[in-house]
């Protein structure tokens, strides 16, 4: 199996696990590994671009959080997350951009309970990889008929991998209705974020958010936007938006670490332009990332 898996088509990765960097797809769990069987994984993502890694500390710091919030034991101060993607970084060339992944995750479960993770045995790893920006374009989203989960129903304070088969799953069925994402409610019905990221809309010169209601991962870059914004001068609304806010928006983008920010340019049967204030919140995340202004 670990032959099979070096052999899978991943852009050049390096990981540091277990004292140690190794080059490619490192195998890290076994069949009775925890975080394999039962999903006790956590992680985190940063994002190197353009020679720049924004918020790079902000991102190690929750990791830490999450594997607190989550029962799990994080192994490694924020500031040791922080030398090793520095020391990570350092592998590839600085013009390449990169995803920068640190993770927790339980080996054993507790004893006498299977299904319980025990925190003594937290393991944990940092991965880099080749991942290049995607550029705006085309977008086109939905209304998802799937939803998020409340916290009483799922670990959505931490940034678990347990949440993501649900996002997955959102995000397949709106691809089979011609469609690039969807809007996922949580359970009352209130726009909660876009099947993997976060998501703004303009109206009368105002922009607004989903307002934080612990349902979804209100992001780092999410939340670096709305600051920029309204140091501009700009109103930002966190709100309980419903389906209909969206569908009569003066313009919709998103935002998250992976892709930054990107204008929506259809919901539905509905055409949108990239609107002025997608393209400020895009000149202003450049210019902090770079160090300007």
């Amino acid at each position: 199996m670990p032959a099979l898996r070096r052999a899978a088509n991943f852009s050049r990765t390096w990981a540091f696990y277990e004292g140690r960097w190794h080059e490619g797809n490192v195998p890290i769990m076994g069949p009775r590994t925890h975080g394999a069987w039962l999903g006790s994984t956590l992680f985190d993502g940063a994002r190197r671009f353009e020679g720049v890694a924004p918020d790079l500390d902000l991102h190690m710091a929750r990791i830490n959080a999450s594997a607190r919030s989550f029962g799990l034991k994080p192994m490694v101060s924020d500031a040791e997350w922080l030398k090793l993607a520095e020391a990570g970084m350092a592998k590839f060339d600085v013009a390449v951009a990169l995803y920068i992944r640190p993770m927790y995750w339980a080996e054993n479960g507790a004893a006498g309970g299977g299904v319980r993770h025990d925190p003594d045995s937290t393991c944990w790893c940092l991965c880099l990889y080749e991942a290049p920006m995607p550029q705006p374009g085309n977008l086109a989203i939905t209304l998802s008929p799937f939803r998020r989960p409340s916290p009483d129903t799922a670990p959505v304070e931490a940034k678990a991998g347990c949440l993501y088969p649900n996002n997955a799953r959102a995000l397949a069925e709106a691809e089979e209705r011609g469609f690039n994402n969807c809007l996922v409610t949580d359970l009352l019905g209130n726009v909660a974020e876009l099947g993997n990221a976060n998501v703004f809309m303009a109206r009368q010169g105002e922009v607004f958010t989903p307002v934080a209601n612990g349902t979804f991962l209100a992001g780092i870059t999410r939340r670096r936007v709305i600051a920029l914004l309204r140091r501009q001068g700009v109103t930002v609304h966190e709100a309980s938006l419903r389906y209909n806010d969206f569908a009569a928006a003066d313009e919709i983008f998103l935002c998250g670490n992976f892709s930054k920010l990107m204008p929506v340019t259809r919901i539905d049967r509905r055409d949108l332009q990239p609107g002025p204030f997608y393209t400020l919140a895009r000149r202003l995340y450049w210019d902090f990332a770079h160090g300007r202004g």
